[in-house]
């Protein structure tokens, strides 16, 4: 019998706590498995508004998703959902700003494009089909997996009308520029999703450190009352702070993939 929805999210939540307290691949792998509505959810959103595969998205998305994962303390009443939605957003920005439009393409590979598209068609009025992607590489002398990542490179520079429509609605059209928030409230979003990571960061710390943080860059306590409140002498305390900052930064510094992949 299939598992009902309140029972899957009792399960992630018991594993949640599993993985903090013991961390390990299958309990992740677990996990992955139980939150992957969030990176297909992500994905999909940003599909009509890039070329990329909708698989490639989803596929960085669960990078974001470990992350996530990893950083996640369930002791601190948090949602996992709320705390992993920026984590999955970022990854997927930062794949977008890495393959943006703004890039310089190598020459080579946009002369290959210029010359693989006049194949193109020549061999489409020769053959009396649609050339394959293989015809064209094996008459390029490179590659299948060059001549589409040239390709793919080169589709991601062409501009995209704000007023193309990547989808019908009952009885509408939504455009491009319909689905592109204003930058008021993309500024908003990006503000409450650092908020959020913040928040995720602050509650990974050990508690003398945060308390430190949060009295003295949060609250703005002088260092003298902040030691009172925590009972610990001036000196101390800034070594509290010197900590907590140091962590925070490691925390909120994106992890190299082989990281992110390795046990």
């Amino acid at each position: 019998m299939a598992k009902s929805e309140s029972s899957v999210q009792f399960d992630g939540i018991e594993l949640l706590h599993l993985y903090h307290q013991n961390p390990s691949i299958k309990l992740r792998n677990q996990l992955v498995e139980i939150h992957k509505g969030l990176v297909r959810k992500m994905a999909y959103k940003f599909i009509h508004l890039c070329h990329e595969p909708y698989e490639d998205l989803e596929q960085i998305g669960y990078f974001g998703l470990i992350r996530a994962i990893e950083r996640f303390n369930p002791n601190h009443g948090y949602a996992f959902s709320s705390f992993a939605v920026p984590y999955i957003r970022g990854e997927i920005l930062h794949f977008l700003r890495d393959r943006s439009t703004l890039l310089k393409i190598p020459r080579r590979w946009q002369e290959l494009y210029n010359e693989g598209q006049k194949i193109r068609k020549e061999l489409t009025s020769s053959l009396g089909r649609p050339a394959k992607d293989t015809d064209i590489a094996g008459k390029l002398h490179i590659s299948l997996q060059e001549w589409q990542e040239c390709k793919l490179a080169n589709q991601n520079r062409m501009p995209l009308s704000l007023d193309a429509t990547p989808g019908n609605y009952v009885d509408y059209q939504i455009t491009l520029g319909d689905l592109l928030p204003c930058p008021r409230s993309t500024m908003l979003q990006q503000q409450e999703e650092e908020r959020l990571q913040l928040q995720g960061a602050m509650s990974m710390l050990d508690d003398k450190p945060r308390m430190a943080v949060e009295l003295i860059l949060v609250n703005e306590f002088t260092r003298k009352d902040a030691a009172k409140k925590i009972g610990a002498s001036p000196m101390t305390v800034t070594r509290y702070l010197h900590k907590g900052i140091q962590d925070l930064i490691c925390y909120l510094q994106p992890q190299p993939e082989s990281e992110v992949l390795s046990a």
